[in-house]
């Protein structure tokens, strides 16, 4: 079939998606009065809400930045869609059947995105269908080692690739997708083979439910590759900068609580979760960054930051340390209250759960400290307090440290803690 939309069907399209369930997927929105819904910018960085919803109008507008436009020009603007591709996907969703009118030119072949969408959608099941298989007994064994049952892998969709290497290719390629498609996800290599053999897997999906990539950890010893885990190679879908694992599953939660607690893996996400800490999510391949920041705080949607927490469980070893200094020098990023979670045994959440049970679990959320003070404190660890140039030079690396932070109503505070963690007074 040859043409374009027809108008008609785009505003059955616009009519059936309501823009405010679309955007909340993306923004936590809070009731503004009027009819109204605003919540921080998704197109620009805020920390104070210019972004408002009329579901009434079906229209969306910043007054920080300018953007404004309807369901359609939302989606384009927020998964980098084409027109078509967007109408497709709203479609699809609100049951909505197109009809193209027939202009002479070419039938479009549907958006790649979409078809990567649908592929890992593919994936997944095939992924998920394969843990019952013979071949997948180590893939189990190695849940239920770590105190997760068939019950918990089926809830959090963890699959298993298995060690032929076309068995997904093949799978796929008899329901229709061929192999630019298959390529273009990073389910399938340039020569031919399944990316992933062998391993137990997780789908990583975001807000709207839509599976991005997949990560995968080695479970076999003869595995050809060394790594531990491995994931989608980045995709026209899959920016391992801005993904998060979990977040599917914890973003009612986050915003319903105003907190989010990021943790280190696949695993650990779904031992806080499954021990009750449902706002646990965790960057996949990569250290938490930027992007990811901006993700949470757009769906955390505090006004002042004074109720939001977002709590980060790093080890107490020197790769935490550098970890939390890290996110210290981005703590900009957030307009919440930002902790660390430490477990003096050096246990993550996935290890204190099967030591200690469920509560260890909640109980290592609820000791959180501030983040600010965990790093001043490690500074200061290295240092002879008991000795003037000892406490001199703590102070110089620290108020160095917090002088720099761009939100400077802190610094004040943060140099008070300072002077009582050293025991000494510290000039601004």
């Amino acid at each position: 079939m040859a043409g374009r939309i027809r108008e008609e069907d785009i505003a059955k399209v616009r009519e059936r998606s309501r823009i405010d369930e679309i955007v909340a997927e993306y923004v936590m929105l809070r009731n503004a009065g009027s009819g109204s819904l605003k919540g921080l910018c998704p197109f620009h960085d805020e920390k104070t809400p210019s972004f408002q919803v009329t579901p009434s109008r079906g229209f969306y507008y910043c007054f920080g930045c300018g953007e404004g436009g309807d369901v359609i020009s939302f989606l384009q603007r927020q998964q980098n869609l084409s027109f078509v591709e967007a109408v497709q996907t709203l479609a699809d969703r609100a049951g909505v059947e197109l009809t193209l009118e027939d202009d002479g030119m070419p039938a479009r072949r549907p958006g790649l995105r979409k078809r990567i969408l649908e592929a890992n959608q593919a994936a997944e099941a095939f992924y998920v269908a394969q843990l019952g298989s013979t071949e997948a007994i180590v893939a189990r064994q190695s849940l239920d080692g770590r105190g997760f049952s068939r019950e918990h892998a089926e809830h959090f969709r963890v699959g298993y690739a298995p060690k032929h290497g076309q068995a997904l290719r093949q799978t796929l390629h008899a329901e229709g997708f061929d192999d630019e498609v298959l390529r273009a996800a990073g389910l399938v290599r340039e020569y031919g083979r399944d990316f992933f053999t062998g391993r137990l897997l997780w789908p990583i999906r975001d807000s709207a439910q839509s599976v991005l990539g997949f990560g995968a950890r080695r479970i076999h010893d003869d595995d050809r590759l060394p790594a531990k885990y491995i994931n989608t190679p980045e995709t026209p879908v899959y920016k391992k900068s801005s993904v998060l694992y979990g977040l599917d599953l914890a973003r009612r939660e986050i915003g319903k609580r105003s907190q989010a607690v990021i943790v280190e893996g696949y695993t650990d996400v779904m031992a806080a979760h499954i021990a009750g800490v449902e706002t646990a999510v965790a960057s996949c391949g990569t250290a938490f960054g930027d992007d990811h920041a901006r993700v949470l705080q757009r769906l955390l949607g505090s006004r002042d930051g004074l109720h939001s927490e977002v709590i980060f469980t790093f080890d107490g070893d020197a790769a935490g340390q550098a970890a939390a200094l890290k996110v210290f020098k981005g703590d900009h990023n957030f307009v919440a209250q930002t902790y660390v979670a430490i477990e003096p045994t050096g246990m993550d959440p996935c290890d204190l759960r099967i030591e200690s049970g469920d509560a260890a679990v909640r109980e290592l959320v609820a000791r959180r400290i501030p983040l600010y003070r965990f790093v001043m404190e490690n500074i200061a660890k290295r240092y002879d307090l008991d000795r003037a140039e000892g406490r001199l030079g703590a102070a110089r690396e620290a108020g160095g440290l917090v002088t720099s932070i761009r939100d400077q109503s802190l610094v004040s505070q943060y140099i008070r803690d300072l002077s009582q963690i050293l025991g000494m007074d510290v000039e601004e």
